[in-house]
């Protein structure tokens, strides 16, 4: 079963929480706190360790999720996870649903054995019926088209009244899902007094946005082999007044604030701040193009079907590298916002409304798949409340990229050709994202709110935004000189000296205290007594190489070098291969780049290399294997990442090598590529080092053979994990064996350690371990020279090898190594933490 942990600035507000899903599912659920600090004199807080043993308090592999209230608490949720290996947090789920209303919606759908995914789909929508209810417009005509579901003309329906003085509030809602989530029929609710659509009775959303109140009449209607008794135990609830006295009163519900209304005059804006930060510059106005499709029919349904099958699974994979690259330079909490936008893909609704219009009524699929988007657009914009309204944006996003799969549009870029401020109606996420924080000074925007997924993600890129100011804004011409400030909202037009003069020196104020911060994380990784380790960063993108060297990264550990091969219909050329590694290079000059050779197979694939589905990707042709296999399109890289280390310190580096015979292939690839640069007379490193990824349980056992045939090794963590426990990590089932703290693991890693060093070369760790702090020791201990990560992790870790000494690394490493389990790993290193 799910289990549900709150973070709370207050611990009365979480006990209070606590308590109302006490009442709704009896303790049926796991449900854990993590409220407020150990601080009488100021008690509001969270904790970072009081939320990871929360987690760890419930933890199910049927998944946990987390609600949050507000501010440090996300930031708080968000470092928790660190302390959990990569395949443990895969069933932890941040949630952005509302503290109190999602608590319950929850728990009501844990208790009846849900899955994560529906679990946290009905926490997002717990605001959907106070919406509704306060907004005094029928449910079915404001999200009715996002949650109706049609009752069978096999149904059997029964008819009755409510007649308890609150209707379907909170709690007898809860109880008529729990009791109609006990069979296996399908089972829909309507109420017939408002005139509504029915609804699938199992979901506690969809029921409470019936706004059922007393007096009104239903229609419970069932189908399957249990229908008959679903339809009397339901009969007997609502008959029963689902246990309460009919005249049992319960306090209403306050509605929701209302926006602020800004005032606006000629020369002064004011809008919502999004992302702190004072921003000074002249304006580029960007006016993105929307696709518009005619409403035309198609004579082949089943062509046009299978189209837009094909421009969903293109959009898929886009979202999951921009997920990615987001992931790396901004946070996993930040990327999550693109998991909404994977989801929406799937949406059952959205498909099957989608397939209807070109099955039934023959339109294309870009006229049927923009149809319905719109529709589900405005649907979202039609509830009152704000954040509700703001997920528009991301089904727009979504929308728009399906569209350019369909109609083969690239997409526009932002590309400011000088240092300005982004002024726009609005930014979906996906144009956030890929904003380049040294040309965009801020952003501006008419539209959007503080709770949107664009002002998330500016605020990760660290540029500061404020948005919802007037259209007025949108008047001004290409050039007009503004300033703002992203903590108050206030936005200047043509500001005078004195303004300029004010805003300046607080812009200088921060930028100073940004300075010192950043200056700590450029120091090297010294510890305590004196030893120095290399903290390098995973990187996907140029941008990402930029925000690694930001960040204090000394060096690249680890270039995935897939990102030249997504989003094409060929391969990349040797010229565009050698041109992309150079420019990565030069931005980390003079740190060194390692580049990991093409890295794909059957659990990465690529559309236009044809690789075919294998029941077992994980064992299966990828990496070194396929290379070996495609010996032309690796030497090509290998000519590419050649040229490229004339100028720069670049090594290259072989994955999911398993065999001495497998690395000395590579290599004679490898110099047959400098055979054949030599003879056109091209420069290259002729010293360039080669290494190779340590990911499965061979390469650990031959690791004394493979040292003598390479410089390095590189232990990727997260598929030695997988390998060494016998677990797919992407199943869900044993995602939780696959975990890089247990001591078998380790156990390999310190093996690989001592056969690199007895042969004088030196080790890395660039999987998920090298990133989390609780690992630091162990790792340090176990004699690794040098750490990879995604760069928002390098400052913290380089911080907690600084306050190691090695005599105690190697202390703990060795205890952790007797240890029986990875729980037990983590308590113990939790444990000297504290002291």
């Amino acid at each position: 079963m799910v289990g549900i942990v709150i973070v709370s600035h207050s611990q009365k507000l979480a006990e209070g929480v606590q308590a109302l899903v006490h009442q709704m599912v009896q303790g049926a659920v796991s449900l854990a706190l993590a409220a407020g600090i150990d601080d009488p004199e100021n008690p509001f807080g969270t904790d970072v360790m009081q939320v990871y043993q929360a987690i760890e308090s419930v933890y199910s592999e049927d998944g946990v999720l987390i609600l949050m209230d507000l501010g440090s608490a996300v930031l708080s949720a968000e470092m928790a996870l660190e302390f959990l290996p990569e395949e443990r947090r895969h069933p932890v789920r941040l949630c952005e649903a509302p503290l109190v209303e999602g608590a319950i919606a929850a728990a009501v759908t844990a208790a009846f054995g849900a899955n994560i995914e529906q679990v946290i789909r009905e926490a997002r929508g717990a605001l959907a019926a106070k919406a509704s209810q306060l907004s005094g417009i029928n449910p079915s005509e404001s999200v009715g088209a996002l949650v109706s579901t049609p009752t069978s003309a096999q149904s059997q329906v029964i008819h009755l009244t409510v007649r308890n003085q609150m209707g379907l509030h909170a709690r007898p809602a809860a109880k008529f899902v729990a009791t109609a989530s006990q069979f296996q029929s399908e089972i829909t609710l309507q109420n017939i007094t408002s005139s509504s659509g029915s609804v699938n009775a199992k979901s506690i959303n969809q029921v409470v946005t019936l706004v059922i109140r007393q007096g009104n009449e239903i229609a419970i209607a069932a189908s399957g082999a249990d229908a008959q008794a679903a339809l009397a135990a339901l009969q007997q609830l609502v008959e029963d007044n689902f246990g309460e006295s009919v005249a049992d009163v319960r306090g209403a519900e306050t509605p929701l604030p209302e926006q602020p209304q800004f005032p606006i005059s000629n020369s002064q804006f004011s809008g919502i701040p999004a992302s702190a930060g004072i921003a000074i510059g002249n304006i580029a106005i960007y006016q993105p193009t929307v696709l518009n499709v005619q409403q035309q029919q198609a004579d082949n349904p089943e062509a046009e079907w299978q189209q837009l099958q094909t421009a969903i699974e293109q959009t898929r994979h886009q979202i999951q590298t921009l997920r990615h690259q987001i992931s790396a330079t901004a946070g996993k909490a930040q990327a999550a916002i693109f998991d909404a936008h994977l989801l929406c893909l799937e949406d059952p609704f959205v498909i099957d409304r989608t397939r209807q219009l070109i099955f039934d009524r023959n339109f294309s699929a870009a006229a049927a798949w923009k149809t319905v988007i719109d529709e589900t657009v405005a649907a979202y914009e039609a509830l009152p409340d704000s954040y509700l309204q703001a997920r528009a944006a991301d089904v727009f996003d979504v929308g728009q990229r399906v569209m350019r799969s369909l109609t083969g549009t690239v997409p526009a870029s932002i590309n400011l050709p000088e240092p300005g401020i982004l002024v726009a109606t609005d930014l979906t996420p996906s144009e956030t994202a890929q904003l380049d924080p040294g040309k965009v000074l801020g952003i501006c925007t008419v539209a959007g709110g503080a709770t949107s997924h664009s002002g998330i993600l500016a605020r990760s890129l660290g540029i500061p935004a404020v948005v919802g100011v007037g259209a007025e804004l949108l008047r001004l011409e290409n050039g007009t000189l503004i300033a703002f400030d992203g903590e108050t909202g206030e936005v200047w037009v043509q500001p005078d000296d004195n303004q300029l003069r004010e805003l300046q020196a607080k812009r200088n104020r921060q930028q100073t205290q940004q300075q010192a911060l950043q200056s700590a994380a450029q120091q090297p990784a010294i510890t305590h007594d004196g030893h120095q380790i290399k903290v390098m960063a995973n990187i996907l993108t140029i941008q990402e190489a930029k925000i690694a060297v930001n960040t204090g990264a000394e060096g690249v550990g680890l270039l995935r070098s897939e990102f030249l091969y997504f989003d094409r219909v060929s391969v990349p050329t040797e010229e565009e291969q050698r041109e992309a590694y150079e420019a990565i290079a030069s931005i980390l000059s003079p740190h060194p780049l390692i580049i990991r050779t093409l890295d794909i197979g059957g659990d990465k694939p690529l559309p236009y290399l044809d690789l075919p589905p294998e029941a077992n990707p994980f064992l299966g042709w990828r990496g070194i294997r396929y290379l070996l296999d495609s010996p032309d399109l690796l030497k090509t890289q290998l000519r590419a990442i050649l040229r490229a280390s004339h100028k720069h310190p670049i090594k290259v580096m072989f994955p999911m090598v398993a065999s001495v015979r497998e690395i000395r292939a590579a290599k004679e690839i490898l110099a047959a590529a400098k055979t054949e640069l030599r003879s056109l007379g091209m420069s290259f490193d002729e010293a360039m080092e080669v290494g190779i990824m340590v990911e499965v349980p061979a390469a650990v056992t031959m690791a004394d053979k493979l040292a003598a045939e390479v410089d390095f090794f590189s232990i990727g963590t997260n598929d030695l994990s997988q390998y060494v426990m016998a677990s797919d990590r992407t199943n869900p089932k044993v995602a939780t064996l696959a975990d890089a703290f247990e001591p078998a693991v380790l156990r390999m890693i310190q093996q690989t350690v001592t056969a690199a060093h007895h042969a004088g070369i030196w080790v890395g760790v660039c999987g998920e371990l090298a990133s989390s702090e609780l690992a630091t020791p162990i790792l340090v201990g176990l004699g690794v020279d040098e750490f990879s990560m995604n760069s928002p992790a390098i400052s913290t870790v380089k911080a907690a090898i600084s306050k190691l000494r090695m005599d105690e690394a190697e202390a703990i490493a060795s205890a952790v190594l007797q240890l029986d389990s990875a729980k037990e790993v983590r308590e113990y290193i939790v444990g000297q933490l504290k002291t």
